[in-house]
């Protein structure tokens, strides 16, 4: 009895940092976080299974229907069954000099599976992204095959805490050396971003945004160990004054 004091110490540290790691880290995101505005881009929809007693068997993405995507191709993978629907525009666009009518507003994977303790992207090829927009906000659903479903819904507000179950959001930034290496329609001509333009402000932001997700993070992760080793080194009091 005396000599158990130490394991549960160490459990209960154990406890803690998944925890406190498991609230920054674990949801539905788009990867990479950003894209071009105006441009096209690959970005993947990375999902965790957080469960240990069940997989994930279905993902359900809702595109922003004020910011319609004319352009949206999942890639294949295998085991799991894609669904496209897209819906009637109240106002046609023009893309390419051909008017469209629709946008697509909701993609579907289903039939496949992600264990406990694994994770799968899901690689979707998007355009033409909005030009006027800071970012997108993709509301999904993750379904497991006990039923369970968690809606990643909520969307984040300034000043507010993360969520708890916030919506994958794509960070919108405007093309680098758009102020003096842009083609007719205002982007720059090779498609690359060079880092500095009139509008750097945003790079400037989203890069104060990461550091400060990342600086939380490895500060729970601290926290949980400090509290971790605060238990291991009371059980080792408690384990000499019982001696």
């Amino acid at each position: 009895m005396k000599t158990s004091r130490i394991p549960f110490a160490a459990a209960l540290a154990a406890g803690a940092v998944l925890a406190l790691s498991g609230t920054a880290f674990a949801h539905v995101s788009v990867q990479p976080g950003e894209a071009t505005k105006g441009g096209y881009a690959t970005i993947n929809f990375k999902v965790p299974n957080e469960r240990d007693n069940a997989s994930t068997t279905q993902l359900e993405v809702n595109f922003p229907i004020d910011q319609p995507l004319t352009s949206v191709m999942p890639q294949d993978i295998p085991g799991w069954t894609v669904t496209v629907e897209k819906s009637k525009l109240d106002k046609p666009l023009t893309v390419h000099g051909k008017q469209v009518n629709e946008a697509v507003t909701k993609v579907t994977w289903s039939g496949g599976k992600i264990e406990p303790g694994r994770f799968q992207q899901f690689p979707v090829s998007v355009g033409k992204l909005p030009d006027n927009a800071d970012q997108m906000v993709f509301k999904a659903i993750q379904t497991y095959d006990n039923n369970e479903v968690v809606r990643w819904i909520e969307e984040a507000k300034e000043g507010a805490p993360e969520p708890q179950t916030p919506a994958p959001v794509l960070k919108l930034t405007a093309a680098k050396g758009a102020d003096d290496h842009h083609d007719a329609g205002g982007k720059q001509a090779d498609g690359k971003n060079s880092g500095k333009d009139e509008n750097d402000g945003h790079g400037h932001d989203e890069a104060a945004d990461k550091h400060g997700s990342d600086t939380t993070a490895r500060a729970l992760g601290i926290a949980g160990i400090v509290i971790g080793l605060g238990g291991v080194a009371f059980g080792v009091a408690s384990r000499r004054r019982s001696a």
